[in-house]
């Protein structure tokens, strides 16, 4: 009598806890969390770029985890190359910080991240589909990919993209995109 006594209240506990979860309105943003929003919003303000991209890259290139460095070399929050990461400082004239401070500060690579993707939207003509490939393959190869007609630049059509990895890049970025819109009613 006693054990079924005890499963009955471990019932109760369990059901009210899922009612609890689910009734939340914000209950998915446990498992899809937005990690430095203040200065996403402030980067995304600042040049004009869906506060929502910026994270899902950053959770697709880190998952909001500072300091990594790709087997390639990018480094940061937003996996910037250091090539790319100078040419932006002097693009942009952002001051200059050293690659190490650019690898371990999120603000700043939040930042120039921001900046370059401002300057693929202008180059792709605000096609963000273009914009996530150009980010991941580079604006060079994008281009040639639309340009030769190897891919339209459409999300429908991401899987004549010939890089594996890019495809697959564009695929999570544009999910993880949909999930926040989808949890978050603002940034």
């Amino acid at each position: 009598m006693k054990l079924l006594r005890k499963k009955r209240v471990l019932l109760l506990m369990f059901v009210s806890f899922v009612l609890v979860l689910f009734l939340n309105t914000n209950w998915m943003a446990w498992f899809y969390p937005i990690h430095y929003k203040e200065e996403i919003r402030a980067q995304s303000q600042s040049y004009e770029v869906d506060p929502f991209l910026i994270a899902s890259i950053i959770k697709v290139e880190t998952n909001f985890k500072t300091s990594k460095e790709s087997r390639r070399g990018a480094i940061g929050l937003m996996q910037l190359m250091p090539d790319t990461a100078n040419w932006i400082m002097e693009q942009a004239k952002i001051p200059g910080t050293s690659l190490e401070e650019l690898k371990h500060e999120p603000e700043r690579n939040i930042q120039l991240g921001t900046w370059y993707l401002r300057n693929l939207s202008e180059q792709f003509d605000g096609n963000e589909t273009a914009m996530i490939a150009a980010y991941n393959a580079g604006p060079g190869k994008v281009s040639g990919w639309l340009r030769d007609g190897v891919w339209d630049g459409s999300f429908e059509t991401v899987k004549d993209i010939p890089f594996g990895e890019t495809r697959h890049y564009v695929q999570r970025v544009i999910y993880y995109y949909n999930q926040y819109v989808k949890i978050y009613n603002t940034f």
